[in-house]
């Protein structure tokens, strides 16, 4: 989990693993980007409305934009190097069920 500026693992093991790493990287991306309590506010309200809209909530976890964006590129270990900003955006319409 990511609370800017601090990543907390659950294991300590995960504290090698790149990949882990780099997931939450590019959410401390995504929360400068958006000045930081942005991000939580909409990081929930875009829980509230896919749990309503999958009534699931892991799969409403990975439906969030952030999470989308996040899953799909955290083996990328450059991604954050070439990452342009509200790249997020792309990911916000994605999966929805309508």
């Amino acid at each position: 989990m990511t609370l800017y500026p601090l990543i907390f693992l659950n294991n300590e093991s995960l504290r090698g693993n790149s990949v882990v790493v780099n997931h939450e990287r590019i959410h401390l991306r995504q929360q400068l980007e958006l000045l930081i309590v942005p991000f939580y506010i909409i990081y929930g309200l875009e829980f509230v409305f896919r749990l309503i809209a999958y009534k699931n909530w892991k799969e409403a976890y990975h439906n969030i934009s952030f999470e989308r964006e996040a899953y799909k590129n955290e083996k990328d270990l450059d991604y954050l190097k070439r990452r342009q900003m509200w790249t997020f955006l792309k990911y916000l319409c994605l999966g929805l069920k309508l």
